[in-house]
């Protein structure tokens, strides 16, 4: 059993390496690198946006602008643009008519393909020396941490009463 001192220090710890991840993938050159090492000419702003159907489209303009932290009229701007590409189409959603959601098409597909295989090209010699046990372990509890995290967002907040 783990000490209540040690504890918080590893939660602290684990709260300086998030800081830390998210400011390391948040560099403009590291963007730079992964499109150029997929060989892809795409602006940064407009391959943040692609990754971001990818990984939850169908998805709305509103709801990507929330999940990217930027403004509503701006990336339906750059959403726009990613379908005048055609690496995304626009479909009205089943669920409200009124509401277009973006998803990909073929040749987004292939983009964010190429887009994949670069980060497994760049971030290999990263994982050259852990074992399959270490990174398979990493996987695990990262996943295990994300959905944990998501479940509680999505939680009602407790008021009092």
């Amino acid at each position: 059993m783990v000490s209540k001192h040690r504890r918080q220090v590893a939660l602290r710890r684990l709260h300086e390496s998030l800081i830390d991840l998210v400011a390391f993938t948040n560099l403009p050159r590291g963007d730079e690198e992964l499109i150029a090492e997929a060989g892809l000419e795409l602006d940064q702003a407009l391959f943040r946006l692609l990754v971001g159907v990818q990984r939850f489209g169908p998805i709305s303009v509103g709801e990507l602008a929330g999940r990217v932290d930027r403004d509503h009229t701006t990336v339906s701007r750059q959403v726009a643009k990613l379908a005048e590409f055609g690496l995304i189409e626009r479909r009205s959603s089943p669920v409200d008519k009124r509401v277009k959601e973006a998803m990909l098409t073929d040749a987004g597909r292939r983009v964010t393909d190429a887009l994949d295989a670069a980060r497994r090209r760049l971030s290999t010699p990263v994982f050259e020396q852990w074992s399959d046990r270490d990174l398979l372990e990493l996987e695990r509890l990262m996943r295990r941490f994300a959905d944990d995290l998501l479940s509680m967002s999505a939680m009602p907040k407790e008021t009092d009463t």
